[in-house]
């Protein structure tokens, strides 16, 4: 029989509520009604007068093509953060299920990626790759390649993904390893039995299995590479070269707090904030549909 909680007033589930409803009020909500407010309107650089402008910001927005530019950028740096993190971890949590000796430290050392603050790792893979003094670079230089992500699109990309992609391996190789000693092992011996090969057995069995841990970190991940990997691309590329890595968050940061163009800044991060929500619900209603629970 289940056995549920129940109160006799409503003063006591208020009371238990209230922490998070305040905590959710002052960091959420009102920042995102002062951000729409601030979006209708264009203030000055000191903050002295406003002036209505209604949609303005808006369409000044949607006809700049710096900032159109800025939306295939910020779909291609997602798509290859949250396909290079979430392949990558699974791949070593599959490593790891299947390790007898010495798995205990095999996964702390896996973990300790996560604990780098993403501006931090920032900053260790701009050593490595740095074109004067980078190790990495040095050897490429040995090798006969040019490294220059100063200059180079392509490779400042490449940079910034890598070193974003690198600091979440380790949260989705803990919910990928959960999810595969989760798994009964009975079922994988008696396909085993079956004579099916580790693929086949992976490919027909584990994977479909693992499909609500792989939804639930599709929808954090691709919320990681909006919003959390700021700090990566500011100490790496400041969103250079040619704007070549400036994502929409970045964005926001350069024209609101570099260019202090507060009103055009307040109306794109409404327009993120739409499309991460679009995203999400997308995602639930279309993709959820072919997790197996």
């Amino acid at each position: 029989m289940e056995k549920r909680v129940t109160f006799k007033g409503w003063l006591l589930p208020m009371c238990l509520l209230m922490p998070q409803i305040i905590i959710t009020a002052v960091f959420f909500f009102y920042p995102a009604g002062q951000a729409i407010y601030q979006s209708l309107f264009i203030p000055d650089p000191f903050g002295l007068s406003m002036r209505w402008v209604g949609l303005g910001n808006f369409e000044y927005l949607l006809g700049d093509p710096y900032y159109r530019a800025s939306f295939v950028t910020t779909a291609v740096f997602s798509l290859l953060v949250t396909v290079t993190s979430m392949g990558f971890a699974l791949y070593l949590a599959v490593l790891a299920d299947r390790l007898i000796k010495g798995s205990g430290v095999y996964r702390t050392l896996l973990i300790w990626p996560y604990a780098v603050a993403p501006a931090v790792a920032g900053v260790l893979w701009l050593f490595m790759f740095n074109t004067r003094v980078g190790v990495v670079s040095w050897y490429l230089g040995l090798l006969g390649y040019d490294w220059n992500h100063v200059l180079n699109e392509a490779e400042a990309m490449g940079l910034v993904v890598v070193a974003s992609s690198w600091g979440r391996v380790s949260y989705n190789f803990l919910f990928f390893l959960a999810g595969l000693q989760a798994i009964p092992k009975s079922v994988i011996e008696a396909a085993a039995i079956d004579g099916a090969r580790f693929w086949t057995r992976f490919r027909t069995i584990v994977f479909p299995l693992l499909s609500p841990t792989t939804f639930f970190l599709l929808v954090v991940n691709i919320v990681y590479a909006f919003f959390e990997t700021f700090g990566v691309i500011h100490t790496i590329t400041s969103g250079g070269p040619q704007q070549a890595t400036t994502i929409l968050v970045y964005k926001v940061f350069s024209d609101g707090f570099v260019s202090q163009d507060l009103g055009s800044s307040a109306a794109q991060s409404v327009i993120l904030l739409v499309i991460v929500g679009a995203l999400t619900i997308v995602q639930f209603k279309f993709i959820e549909r072919r997790v197996h629970y």
